[in-house]
């Protein structure tokens, strides 16, 4: 690791920051009494920003530069932060709003922090410096969760753990302002037409770019499917007590934050387009597996049997999905460094597939009666991302030979 690379990692750390959001859902509906309609804004807040501000912010980066536009986030989001610190908890619209900010911080962090971990790293390492960043990312989405266990056990009540929170982010967001104020960077850019909202629409012309894109939106449509569907899954599997079924979340991202750790390690040693194949392949195990232990299926009679086979399935599927999203944006870069800025600005906004495919993989699970069947959504996912793999494995096989 070279010393340019530090301030984009803690970037990334607090990139992570504005997963909390998930751990708030359950928190802030009893801390506000809030109705379900009312916590759901907080689960979409950040898929809401996604959608919103990533092609703004890459045309913004288009014409400000990277660092810039980090910088930007990171202050976006210390703003989010500072607001609840500020004004407390007691008003359930200072805290949405503080969600939203703390989410826009996060929508940009992922906007330049993306592109600009290739200005930083060595030739050749970009790759694996963005899956060791995605793992740096996954540190920070723990924090919440980790805080809010510790104080519980601590005997804190909900505001005493806000009041623990935020302080830590706070801080962590501040030393990374510094650190990216400090840092010297030699920004690759185009030297041609500076982006706009037509060029960013022309380049879903392309493709490949098209299809990486989409690869984006229906990747992280799976790993919410996973995340979101497997508590419930297990729950009406095994009759295992929902709040108990809960800890299978925690295997799901431990997991992929350890297969970021060894994809970073491996993508020193094996080009990202073998890898992304692979990584497909690893999945589908996954959901083989996820099969075998179904008891709509009925292989196997013994429920313990099934529920030791679907625990198996989900780590699998987790090592499986951990660094499709770093690879498959990479890998666009890559291939067209000159739009950099419009790529991670179209790709970020892909970002909002969290959004969509849950409740069609929901809708599934109603309609036949068992969520089982659900998995099919993420399932044709990870199908297409194998497909878009083997097209850009192929491309730059062509390329090495011409």
């Amino acid at each position: 690791m070279n010393s340019k690379t530090l301030p984009v990692f803690l970037s990334f750390l607090c990139m992570g920051f504005g997963d909390a959001v998930n751990t708030f859902v359950g928190v802030a509906k009893d801390h506000f009494s809030l109705t379900t309609f009312e916590s759901s804004f907080i689960a979409s807040a950040g898929f809401i920003m996604f959608g919103l501000l990533s092609v703004p912010m890459g045309l913004f980066q288009d014409k400000c530069g990277r660092k810039k536009t980090l910088l930007t986030g990171l202050i976006v989001a210390l703003i989010g932060i500072l607001t609840v610190m500020l004004f407390g908890l007691d008003r359930y619209a200072v805290f949405l709003l503080s969600i939203l900010l703390l989410g826009g911080g996060a929508t940009i962090l992922q906007v330049a922090g993306n592109p600009i971990m290739r200005d930083v790293s060595d030739e050749g390492r970009y790759s694996s410096n963005l899956s060791l960043g995605q793992f740096t990312k996954a540190i920070g989405s723990f924090t919440a969760p980790l805080v809010f266990f510790m104080a519980g056990k601590m005997g804190y009540t909900e505001t005493q753990s806000w009041n623990v929170l935020f302080p830590i982010f706070a801080v962590a967001v501040a030393v990374s302002i510094i650190s990216v104020a400090t840092l010297k960077v030699q920004e690759k850019s185009d030297a041609g037409k500076t982006a706009s909202l037509g060029s960013c629409i022309r380049l879903l012309g392309d493709p490949s770019v098209a299809f990486s894109v989409l690869a984006i939106f229906v990747y992280v449509g799976a790993e919410v499917c996973m995340a979101s569907g497997m508590p419930v899954y297990f729950s009406e599997q095994f009759g295992i007590n929902q709040s108990l079924a809960t800890k299978f979340v925690m295997y799901f991202f431990v997991t992929i934050m350890i297969g970021r750790f060894l994809g970073a390690m491996l993508l020193r040693k094996v080009r990202p387009g073998r890898f992304l194949v692979a990584t497909c392949y690893v999945s589908l195990a996954g959901f083989i597996l996820l099969v075998l232990g179904s008891n709509a299926v009925g292989l196997i009679a013994s429920p313990d049997a099934r529920e030791i086979v679907t625990t198996a399935s989900l780590v699998v599927l987790a090592l499986g999905f951990a660094n499709i999203f770093p690879l498959v944006f990479s890998m666009a870069i890559d291939r067209l460094p000159d739009k950099a800025n419009e790529l991670s600005g179209l790709m970020v906004s892909a970002i909002c597939g969290g959004a969509f495919l849950l409740p069609l993989m929901g809708w599934i699970g109603d309609a036949s009666g068992n969520l089982f069947y659900g998995f099919v959504v993420p399932l044709v996912a990870v199908l297409y991302i194998l497909g878009v793999g083997l097209v850009m494995k192929s491309e730059k096989k062509e390329g090495r030979d011409a």
